[in-house]
């Protein structure tokens, strides 16, 4: 992988190049104004583009790849918002190395990738749109074209992956439709073969311990949640980055790991009073969250060594009801020979393989691999406490029938 980073100083750029105005549709954080970073992974064959999303200041990087094809032009893989920067960005690579060709939405659930394809796909006119199979949408399940897709040039991705136009260079698995009662989820992983990457959406990730280089940009999310106490002035330093940014972590992976509490309202309401900044940015001043003294371990516990794990919510809410599928699902991905993975989310790319793949999915298994001592046993599993407010959702949409149980390990 390359180790070059291209970063836009965003002091020179109109802000108009960040606009994103169908922030609307799905009202995250940054809303309207996304900045984009463009970052080459393999020399001449592989770029991130990361922009940056959120609510209430837990802000995660959201990821496009794009690669380049030895015939010429370029695929698409999960576009993120098609801002004015991100555009350009897009367009200097057309001009050094061909059109785009294809547009991959390789998700049936996460709305936010649904939401970017269309109007992405609108700057590029020749380009086909695939999509994973079984799209859904609610409240209503709306035809794709309704949807933004661009219906002349927009196909679903054929079961057999040899049928398609990109097939001599990316072979993928599809994990899925599993059931959810109102919704459905379903992710398709990609595998580039000429440089042994593996590309894929939520269904694995590893977790950076400095904040990554797009929430950077605009570091007060981080100072915002390195706080302590609603009264706390928190200086712009790197180790007050890192606590707010570890801390952001824990919130978008747990909700709300054991080692944070939630204040009572009344104490909150207090405490905004004397807060030394209370502007809107602030929230008014108002800080909910009390940390315990350990949180820490909570982080470090999730990240590991910087080890590939299954996101908790996965683990706890949708894996969990498909685990026969989701296994053989990763025995297929584990049985290519990549080197690299590149999420839609936090740290890319990672080095790391099948075995470390598979691994990831250990949990839906009564006798693991990791017991037998294939695996290192440091990468699972997660504390076990942490899981708490993730279990009690997942009791609670059990006992009014709004999903299906979970099935039994295998």
């Amino acid at each position: 992988m390359a180790d070059d980073e291209r970063i836009v100083n965003a002091q020179q750029i109109n802000p108009k190049d960040f606009s994103w105005r169908l922030w609307p549709v799905v009202p995250l954080y940054p809303y309207g104004r996304r900045q984009t970073i463009r970052k080459e992974v393999v020399k001449d064959t592989i770029w991130n583009f990361d922009q940056i999303q959120g609510i209430f200041y837990v802000v995660v990087p959201i990821r496009m790849t794009v690669v380049k094809l030895e015939a010429g032009g370029l695929l698409i893989y999960a576009p993120v918002a098609p801002t004015p920067e991100c555009i350009r960005l897009v367009n200097e690579l057309v001009a050094e190395h061909g059109n785009v060709k294809y547009i991959i939405l390789p998700t049936i659930s996460g709305i936010e990738h649904k939401v970017f394809v269309g109007p992405f796909a609108r700057y590029f006119p020749t380009a086909q749109v695939f999509v994973a199979p079984h799209q859904w949408s609610f409240p209503l399940n709306l035809p794709l074209s309704w949807l933004g897709l661009p219906p002349k040039r927009t196909q679903v991705l054929p079961e057999d992956s040899s049928k398609t136009p990109f097939a001599d260079e990316f072979d993928y698995a599809m994990l899925g439709p599993i059931e959810l009662g109102p919704g459905r989820f379903a992710e398709v992983a990609f595998f580039h073969k000429r440089s042994h990457t593996l590309l894929v959406t939520d269904s694995v990730l590893s977790i950076p311990e400095d904040p990554p280089a797009i929430a950077l940009l605009d570091p007060y999310p981080l100072l915002f949640h390195a706080k302590d106490h609603a009264t706390d002035i928190v200086a712009d330093i790197q180790v007050n980055r890192r606590k707010g940014w570890q801390r952001i972590s824990l919130f978008a992976l747990y909700f709300q790991p054991n080692a944070l509490n939630i204040r009572q309202w009344s104490q909150v309401l207090q405490d905004a009073l004397k807060a030394p900044e209370r502007s809107k940015k602030a929230y008014f001043g108002l800080y909910p969250f009390k940390w315990h003294p350990d949180w820490q371990r909570s982080f470090n516990a999730l990240r590991g060594d910087g080890r590939l794990f299954v996101a908790p919510i996965l683990q706890t809410l949708i894996l969990n009801r498909a685990p026969k599928e989701t296994i053989d699902w990763a025995d297929k991905v584990a049985s290519w020979d990549f080197e690299w993975i590149i999420p839609c989310h936090f740290d890319s790319p990672i080095k790391a393989g099948p075995h470390q793949f598979r691994q990831a999915f250990s949990f839906l298994e009564k006798q693991p691999a990791v017991s037998a001592g294939l695996f290192s046993s440091s990468s699972y599993p997660l504390p076990e406490e942490d899981f708490k407010l993730l279990k009690e959702i997942d009791t609670g949409l059990n006992k009014f029938g709004i999903v299906p149980a979970a099935k039994e390990k295998v």
